[in-house]
């Protein structure tokens, strides 16, 4: 029986990898310049044209349905030239790749703001030593969800039917990773707010944030582009933008 789940299930998860297509309205940014605006610690958000990428972005309503982590040249020597990439594959589990990876993508950075150099190597070391993991891809239950682009299910419960099952493709298909290694130096990023009493005598009506950590299996791509402590990196203004360069063709009907 482990054996007919584990051909199943390897058979799924090449299903859901394969490419579709995917009309686009907006221009990718090269990998040349993507690379020149990316610092180790920065998420990479991409819009993948898998069938899994579909029923991701459905469910939670976004245009990101892949997240990566850059880490620099901390692979160097123990990966292939230009890899600078850790993600989670469905199929291969976590890797590592280069930017050509996300070429033809529409991407977004998302930059941790104030994450210190000590717990930004903590950080990557954490996604580094997890490459090679390998998920238990015979919960097909997990896999199957992912063949409907639309699944028929109430916006209030789209990010926990994410999150359903053993966990193992869970982790593969979602933010886990990132978001473990991240919650690994306490660096919050869609964290549970409550409020308590600050305990203060002299201002007896105010109160405290507490911040409270979030499952790791809730976490999608599109966290890191909402959440309040990340930065939005736009690579086409890291170097300057000038709106008067830009050249207009005419509009129709002669309309200035």
């Amino acid at each position: 029986m482990g054996l007919v789940l584990d051909r199943l299930g390897s058979w799924l998860g090449r299903t859901l990898s394969r490419p579709v297509h995917v009309h686009g309205s907006a221009r990718p940014t090269p990998p040349d310049v993507l690379l020149a605006c990316l610092r180790p610690g920065d998420v990479l958000l991409a819009e993948g044209h898998s069938r899994i990428s579909s029923a991701i972005k459905y469910l939670t309503q976004s245009t990101w349905s892949h997240a990566a982590l850059f880490v620099g040249d901390a692979l160097a020597g123990r990966a292939p030239e230009g890899h600078c990439f850790i993600e989670a594959d469905i199929v291969e589990g976590v890797r590592s790749v280069g930017v050509a990876e996300f070429d033809g993508l529409l991407t977004r950075i998302c930059r941790p703001s104030g994450l210190t150099d000590a717990d930004c190597r903590r950080l990557v070391a954490f996604a580094v030593e997890r490459i090679g993991l390998q998920y238990d891809l015979r919960n097909v239950v997990d896999l199957a969800r992912y063949l409907f682009p639309t699944p028929p299910v109430p916006q209030r419960f789209r990010r926990r039917m994410i999150a359903l099952g053993s966990g193992d493709p869970t982790r593969a298909i979602c933010s886990t990773l990132i978001a473990q290694a991240f919650q690994s130096v306490r660096y919050p990023i869609l964290p549970v707010v409550s409020r308590q009493s600050a305990g203060d005598p002299q201002c007896p009506g105010c109160m405290t944030e507490i911040l409270h950590v979030r499952h790791h299996s809730l976490f999608t791509p599109r966290d890191f582009d909402v959440s309040p402590y990340f930065e939005i990196v736009k690579p086409g203004l890291a170097g300057g933008f000038d709106y008067r360069g830009l050249q207009w063709g005419e509009q129709p009907g002669g309309a200035n």
